[in-house]
């Protein structure tokens, strides 16, 4: 049947409609669709950033050493190592295992082992390890510490038979070198002790006066801690390298720390020479008197002046350097004054002034002057009792009671030091 005109009329509008309606149905079913999709894509983001995330396993490195008469070449190496992961767990070998491959250490192995717990780089300790990192012992290492690097500077270390300390590790492919520090050694400071030599000490400053009383550097006699000339003399070796105390190394050092408003600042003083576990102790103990710790460290000339021979072992930037690589030192004063004056406590801001108990009485030059008159006078005085009386002259009695022993040592440590200097290249320091 044909359609007529009305009819197809009709027909069109028919077929409007139900294009229209059919239109409508799929956009609310489009629409529908995209609403659903959107919010189960905000329910898994929202799930997503509810749930834990997956902790990053933390790179765990491994330094060993001696660390005998622990110096900030010492504490330069453990913070480079420390920056090459997230957790730094230090080797200490006991008495036993560096006799048997170095010869016998100065400090017992207990004071060795507080000292290098208390350097603020370092997050556990493994006392008593051994020298030379086995196969075993770097499975023990990977297995129980979970260690992915072990790291040593970039001198050579063997054992007494000549045998490379790292040759497993290396093999491993889990050997990462640091910069050695220069200018510094445990050899080089017991030749300052034995030659009771004044070489290394830095010049006193403008206003003071000029010279220091020491011997030369070459043949001096060596004392004992009762300040009587005992054996014979020996030369010190030609030092190959010198501290090169630059504002980085200083800024790599120090915490960067202030005192916040209405911190309790505690001031504490000294010559902080050889640092030892009686310093540090000392150290501690202040720190729980307060809330920041300013430490005052007096230059060569000062503590020379007061305390006579060849002190102080390590010069002014020496001993700055370690310590502000002790956990409980917020800040340094450098050249510290030796009297602590009322304009200096106004300044800092300091709360109370400390002082241990124990004095190194046969190397302190009488003086009427009172360093702590003023700290005295206003009531902000403390002085705590010294849990240990290891000072500079008992180290020198350590080393001179075993003197052929440690000459022999000297001897074949200044050889290889030559050795290193002669052949060194340069390594990036961290």
């Amino acid at each position: 049947m044909e359609d007529t005109p009305g009819r197809s009329a009709f027909s069109r509008l028919l077929l409007v409609l139900d294009l229209a309606l059919s239109s409508r149905a799929i956009y609310g079913f489009l629409k529908a669709y995209f609403r659903w999709r959107l919010m189960r894509q905000k329910e898994a983001s929202t799930a997503l950033e509810s749930a834990p995330a997956t902790p990053r396993k933390k790179t765990r490195i491994y330094l060993d050493g001696c660390f005998d008469l622990m110096h900030y070449g010492h504490a330069n190496a453990i913070r480079q190592a420390a920056s090459l992961g997230d957790e730094l767990i230090v080797g200490i070998c006991d008495d036993e295992e560096i006799t048997k491959n170095k010869g016998p250490p100065v400090m017992t192995e207990q004071e060795r082992y507080e000292t290098v717990e208390a350097v603020k780089w370092v997050d556990h300790v493994i006392r008593g390890v051994p020298y030379n990192v086995t196969p075993e012992f770097l499975e023990t290492l990977v297995r129980d510490h979970e260690i992915d690097y072990v790291v040593h500077g970039d001198d050579p270390c063997l054992d007494a038979s000549g045998r490379d300390v790292y040759e497993a590790v290396k093999r491993a492919g889990k050997f990462r070198t640091i910069a050695r520090t220069e200018g510094v050694s445990s050899t080089d400071i017991v030749g300052r002790m034995l030659l009771c030599t004044t070489s290394h000490h830095l010049p006193p400053s403008h206003n003071q006066s000029t010279e220091l009383d020491g011997s030369s550097a070459k043949g001096a006699p060596v004392e004992d801690g009762s300040g009587a000339v005992n054996g014979p003399t020996i030369e010190h070796p030609q030092r190959a390298s010198s501290f090169l105390p630059t504002s980085r190394r200083l800024m790599q050092f120090s915490s960067g720390s202030m005192p916040r408003p209405g911190d309790r600042v505690v001031y504490a003083d000294g010559a902080w020479d050889m640092l030892t576990v009686a310093h540090i102790r000392f150290l501690k103990q202040c720190k729980e008197l307060g809330d920041f710790l300013l430490v005052g460290i007096h230059d060569d000339y000062v503590v020379n002046q007061h305390r006579g021979r060849n002190y102080p072992i390590l010069n002014l930037h020496e001993r700055t350097l370690m310590v502000l690589s002790i956990r409980y030192v917020d800040e340094v004063i450098i050249g510290a004054p030796w009297k602590v004056t009322e304009d200096m406590i106004k300044t800092m801001n300091i709360s109370v002034v400390v002082h241990g108990t124990h004095y190194d009485a046969l190397n302190i030059r009488d003086t009427d002057d009172d360093p702590y008159e003023v700290p005295k006078r206003l009531g902000i005085f403390r002085e705590i009792p010294s849990s240990s009386d290891l000072s500079v002259p008992k180290i020198i009695e350590r080393i001179v009671r075993n003197r052929e022993r440690y000459l022999e040592r000297q001897q074949r440590k200044s050889k290889q030091e030559a050795s290193y200097y002669a052949n060194k290249t340069h390594v990036e320091e961290l």
